[in-house]
């Protein structure tokens, strides 16, 4: 059973102003192809659940603007400790999608002036390493939150913050949609507004930064002390000669 959520009309942007999109934001940055493989989580497992229907729209523009997106359905993924072993088909899917994707979006509701649990847990269950692998160390990350009141930012300064320590480059922009309940039709479609050009806004920039960084992935978390601990010994010659190679550029 997959919990990878269906995206309803995915070409179907009526709050999108065309006259104003760049449809591959990206370009000149970085190689387009394949395309950024985007994973994005949500907080809520409301039936009308603000948060992913944030998420929705941010998943569509990916797509416009030429990414692959996959959206992660945490219906049944037990709490951290729950489970012996993490063995839960549902953490094994995060965890195989959390390896699969370059860039992350992660929007939470507000609640009680934080991120909520569901969103937590989901961030609990992916770690720094598994078996070899790194599932969240070097990819990019767009956050976002929806408010039931007015605009606040405590949840995207507690998901800057759990981006840093996940070892992620969390991108500049964010998103905060306050009085969440104002912004979306009876179909759960997001209404053209500020907060959705704002949403258009970050999902630019985390393809931009997906693309601008993907040459450079491998370089970008390599560390002395997890080459220390693995036992991987620098070729001091190459490094020389690499060395050699940029001074003179």
């Amino acid at each position: 059973m997959s919990r990878l959520r269906v995206l309803a009309d995915p070409d179907h942007l009526p709050a999108l102003d065309r006259r104003f999109v760049i449809d591959r934001p990206g370009a000149g940055l970085g190689q387009g192809e394949p395309p950024p493989r985007i994973l994005l989580l949500y907080g809520s497992l409301r039936e009308r659940s603000f948060s992913r229907l944030a998420v929705e729209e941010a998943a569509r523009l990916l797509r416009l603007f030429g990414a692959e997106t996959r959206i992660f359905d945490p219906f049944d993924l037990p709490l951290p400790d729950q489970i012996a072993g993490d063995d839960h088909p549902a953490v094994h899917e995060l965890r195989e999608l959390s390896m699969w994707s370059e860039g992350q979006v992660w929007c939470s509701p507000e609640r009680h002036g934080a991120i909520t649990g569901i969103m937590k847990a989901q961030i609990d269950h992916l770690p720094l390493e598994m078996k070899g692998m790194r599932p969240t160390q070097g990819r990019t990350l767009a956050v976002m939150q929806v408010s039931g009141g007015s605009q606040s930012f405590n949840a995207v300064n507690a998901l800057r913050l759990l981006g840093r320590w996940m070892r992620m480059i969390t991108i500049p922009n964010q998103s905060s949609v306050a009085m969440a309940y104002n912004e979306f039709d009876e179909a759960g479609r997001m209404k053209a507004s500020a907060y959705y050009d704002r949403i258009v806004d970050v999902m630019e920039e985390l393809v931009r930064m997906t693309l601008l960084t993907r040459p450079h992935a491998d370089q970008l978390v390599d560390r002395y002390s997890e080459r220390k601990a693995s036992g991987t010994m620098v070729d001091a010659g190459a490094s020389r000669a690499s060395a050699a190679l940029t001074d003179g550029a």
